[in-house]
């Protein structure tokens, strides 16, 4: 064990780890440490902002697949990480936040930028680690990194700045690598059993899949049931989508036709995924989740199986394992469902079809805000500028969406043909998190093009990053949807709200314009015709580390709103609000 700083031990510790890159905001907490980078072969990236540097993280992890780190000032920079860590958290991002704390011995008085760091990631974290004492630093991050991996998800370390200073006999553990099996003999058993009776099946193909990297094991089972495979909600890249089997993804402003086979199911196969609420709820008009259907799920983590769902089998395992474990099981097995394979292959390449067909029709939205706001407009359907970029985005591109009303349409046409190659906020759906987050996975994988969409709103929460991609030289293209409005926000206060709207109306300057003066390329698009060509010019702009923010300009009409099932039209019984009362 020989004998070096307790700073010298930290870094070598990431050194074990793999660590090339970290993202964050200099600090005085842990210059001991970062004055030590260049000489390990780390990049520090400063951000404009830590919820950006955390942002970055998580794409980078999401992309390489392996972990993201971030790191910041003690106090107020390191609760500019709970936003991002949340998201990672939901995402299942082995992230690992480093937060400098103030000095131990000063802890409690009130001192400048004191603040509790513990509590505050508690619920967001899968791991928390505490240096109370400086030698046991390389022991307790090294905690960090395994945990992160092995719980997918993000771990926090935690460590007073003046534990950055002083010597000891430091053993760097080695990583430990956590392989995990396909799960129970029985269970698969069970599960083999039931897909084997299926006449008509149909596999959910979830974020499990792309983190075991089991896509091909997917498709093997695919091809073996002949079923209809859909992907989970913000999981567009699970299964490929110039596969015959491919239907497009559940959840909000999915593919109907993924929706009408998953409805015709009586084996539901939820493959790498916890089934979330979010992305089973009506949609389109239509309550697709099969109400009679058996459902077989898998999913390495125990405490999700049936917990979304009632499930008639779990297999706790590897979505990876399992998929070609159930592969293997069905190979000499009698197919109740093999005489109509044929059948539900025509029933799937038709259903394709019709919802092909319905969005490249899709020319305006039929209620009656949006045809009156769309009357008349110079600017594009939001959904027409979507198949437009659909139809010009790069074979290989990694695409990031922020949360939002545009943001959430493009879910119909994001199609990929690899896998970690879209990357959402999930289910904690904040709004500054596409642009940072694609950042991230650009340095990650500097040869694929990257593509970020936002919405006018988040886009002012997160532009700042602009900075970052020019000053580091990390060249990445933002589509930003201009239309002047929380279109989320505003549709609900269009369907319950009789058109009184209150915060959601944005006056917005230009933001091309903006974007040249902070030294990135930057293009104004109000034509259809312009869009392709637009995304293609810049994505050819990153081979030459140009950044790019195409403003396109579309009208104000909205799609369904997403939370229909959150809302009421309002009661008013005070005389003085009776006006707003909606009848």
């Amino acid at each position: 064990m020989p004998k070096m700083s307790a700073s010298e031990a930290f870094v070598e510790t990431l050194v074990a780890n793999g660590v090339k890159d970290v993202f964050g905001i200099v600090g005085s907490a842990y210059m001991d440490a970062l004055d030590l980078f260049p000489a390990a072969g780390i990049r520090f990236i400063p951000t404009v902002h830590e919820q950006g540097a955390g942002h970055m993280a998580d794409g980078y992890s999401r992309v390489s697949g392996k972990h993201g780190v971030c790191i910041a000032q003690n106090g107020p920079g390191i609760t500019n990480f709970v936003t991002s860590t949340a998201a990672a958290y939901w995402a299942h991002s082995p992230v690992v936040v480093i937060t400098p704390e103030s000095g131990s011995l000063g802890m409690g008085l009130g001192g400048f930028q004191e603040t509790e760091q513990l509590p505050i990631f508690s619920k967001i974290t899968k791991y928390q680690a505490h240096v109370a004492k400086h030698p046991r630093m390389a022991e307790l991050l090294a905690r960090c990194f395994d945990m992160a991996m092995s719980e997918r998800g993000p771990a926090q370390f935690n460590v007073p700045r003046d534990n950055f200073y002083g010597e000891a006999d430091y053993d760097i553990p080695v990583p430990k690598i956590i392989r995990r099996g396909p799960g129970a003999d029985e269970s698969l058993d069970e599960a083999a059993d039931l897909l084997a009776k299926a006449k008509f099946p149909v596999i959910v193909s979830g974020g499990g899949v792309i983190m075991s990297n089991g896509v091909q094991e997917c498709v093997d089972l695919a091809e073996t049931l002949g079923a209809a495979v859909v992907n989970s909600y913000l999981h567009n890249d699970s299964f490929p989508s110039d596969h015959p089997l491919w239907t497009g993804p559940l959840g909000y402003q999915g593919s109907k036709a993924a929706m009408k086979l998953i409805a015709q199911a009586d084996v539901v196969l939820a493959l790498g995924t916890r089934l979330g609420p979010f992305g089973t709820l009506p949609q389109h008009g239509m309550d697709y989740w099969p109400a009679n259907a058996k459902i077989i799920q898998v999913d390495s983590d125990h405490r999700m199986l049936g917990l979304v769902k009632q499930i008639s089998v779990g297999v706790c395992g590897d979505a990876k394992a399992a998929a070609k474990a159930l592969t293997y099981r069905l190979a000499n097995r009698k197919m109740e469902g093999a005489a109509s394979k044929d059948a539900r292959a025509k029933e799937i390449k038709a259903q394709k079809d019709a919802w092909e067909k319905e969005l490249t029709g899709w020319t305006m939205e039929t209620d009656d805000w949006s045809k009156s706001i769309a009357k008349g407009s110079k600017f594009m359907h939001p959904r027409q500028m979507l198949r437009e970029l659909e139809k010009a985005m790069p074979a290989n591109a990694m695409v990031s969406t922020d949360i939002g009303n545009i943001c959430s349409v493009s879910n119909s046409y994001l199609r990929f043909k690899q896998p970690n190659s879209m990357f959402a906020a999930m289910s904690f759906g904040n709004c500054g998190y596409a642009f940072p987050a694609i950042t991230g996975a650009k340095v990650a994988a500097p040869d694929r093009p990257a593509v970020a969409y936002v919405g006018d709103g988040a886009w002012g929460m997160s532009f700042g990053e602009i900075l970052t991609c020019v000053r580091e030289k990390i060249p990445v293209t933002a589509v930003v949807f201009h239309n002047k409005q929380w279109g989320a926000e505003k549709k609900n206060q269009v369907d319950f709200y009789a058109n009184r709207f209150l915060g959601v109306n944005l006056e917005n300057p230009s933001f091309a314009g903006i974007a040249r003066s902070m030294g990135a390329e930057g293009v104004v698009i109000d034509k259809l015709s312009d869009v392709g060509g637009a995304l293609e010019a810049a994505c050819a702009a990153q081979k030459h580390c140009k950044t790019t923010v195409i403003e396109v300009m579309v009208t104000q009409e909205l799609g369904d709103p997403f939370r229909r099932d959150a809302l009421k039209k309002p009661l008013r019984l005070l005389e003085k609000y009776k006006h707003t009362n909606v009848v």
